[in-house]
């Protein structure tokens, strides 16, 4: 391995659960001394995220999102596949790149496979215990497979390493709880609930909450961060909220949001799980029912197996069912003693440098 500076091109486009661990990669490598590229889509989110960091380099380019097998898209979808291997090749050349990394996704082939066939060395990270199949697929290419949880190393083919899910550089220099209670006009003396369910199929754990929220004990304070999706229903299917209830549609202080925190009731989508492990929060999973694979299933057993998290199916709750288990906890605070030091001994909090030595250490 020579020490001189390297250019990496990063994949990590289309949703905040690669996009946000390709980040904190990019800074750990720009630390360094090398010189990162962000390949990024051209959504929302990416465009927002890409916003804050103007001291790091992305390049846009359209997302590809795989159809079904037997789809009419299927056609269409193979010709993008091919166009955007043309341009990432093209891309590499013009960069200069000497490795390309992956964060997951659909996103990632057309890089990772341009990289491969360009003869550089090529990484896929893939974040859940259960990996999806297009980093299956994409692994294939690859040189070497970096893995956020340990159950994932049985379903590749190729050598992997578990390094943790690079997190934003902000979870790890959490504000004090005062602070944090001061930009959402909350108590910070009340034992506090914070309720994220993101955006992607979280209405009905929303609804859950919004409704076992007044059955809880009137000290006890919520911060109920329901999605842009859903916080207008949830508004008006809720109009007259307990004291103490503060209902967001979106939350861009994620760090002041978990410094506030007692417990967390969330989905268990990879990203989110290693937030909260960072945090040493106790928490409550309900996996996202229809996830591929049901890998949020799996990403939450491996919390809750540790004595981390309860995990609950939304199947198996109801508002009443809800409001007893959240009861029960918030007024223990052995037990949530007990579940913060096992989430803090799942936290892998130098995964980004983890990352970027192993990577670097093949090139």
């Amino acid at each position: 391995m020579s020490s001189s500076p390297k250019r990496i091109l990063i994949a990590c486009g289309g949703t905040g659960g690669h996009l946000f661990p390709g980040i904190a990669v990019a800074e750990a490598l720009l630390e360094q001394g090398h010189e990162p590229l962000l390949l990024i889509s051209q959504k929302k989110i990416d465009a927002q995220a890409s916003a804050k960091y103007p001291h790091l380099k992305f390049h846009t380019v359209a997302a590809i999102a795989k159809p079904g097998t037997l789809s009419p898209k299927m056609l269409p979808f193979l010709l993008a596949l091919i166009q955007s291997i043309r341009s990432s090749k093209k891309l590499i050349r013009e960069f200069g790149a000497q490795a390309v990394l992956g964060m997951g996704g659909f996103t990632s082939l057309p890089p990772v496979y341009a990289g491969h066939s360009l003869g550089l060395k090529t990484f896929i990270h893939d974040s859940n215990a259960r990996p999806g199949r297009a980093n299956v697929l994409t692994s294939r290419f690859c040189n070497k497979v970096f893995i956020g949880l340990e159950p994932a190393a049985g379903f590749f083919h190729k050598p992997t390493q578990l390094t943790g899910t690079p997190a934003r550089p902000e979870i790890l220099h959490l504000p004090s709880r005062a602070e944090a209670a001061k930009n959402f006009g909350l108590d910070p003396d009340k034992t506090t609930l914070v309720v994220t369910g993101g955006s992607q199929g979280a209405l009905g754990l929303n609804q859950l909450i919004a409704k076992a929220s007044p059955m809880l004990p009137e000290n006890i304070q919520i911060l109920h961060i329901a999605g842009p999706n859903d916080y207008e229903r949830i508004k008006q299917e809720n109009p007259s909220q307990r004291p103490g209830y503060h209902l967001m549609g979106f939350c861009d202080q994620m760090p002041s949001a978990y410094a506030l925190a007692d417990l967390v009731v969330t989905r268990s989508g990879a990203s989110t799980l290693t937030e909260i492990a960072l945090a040493s929060l106790p928490s409550i999973l309900v996996p996202y029912p229809y996830a591929a694979d049901d890998h949020q299933t799996a990403n939450a057993k491996v919390f809750s197996d540790a004595g981390a998290a309860r995990l609950i199916q939304q199947k198996d709750l109801t508002p009443e069912s809800l409001a007893k288990l959240l009861t029960d906890l918030l007024t223990n605070p052995g037990a949530l003693k007990l579940m913060a030091n096992a989430a803090k001994s799942l936290a892998i909090p130098d995964a980004a440098t983890r990352v970027t030595s192993a990577l670097l250490a093949e090139i």
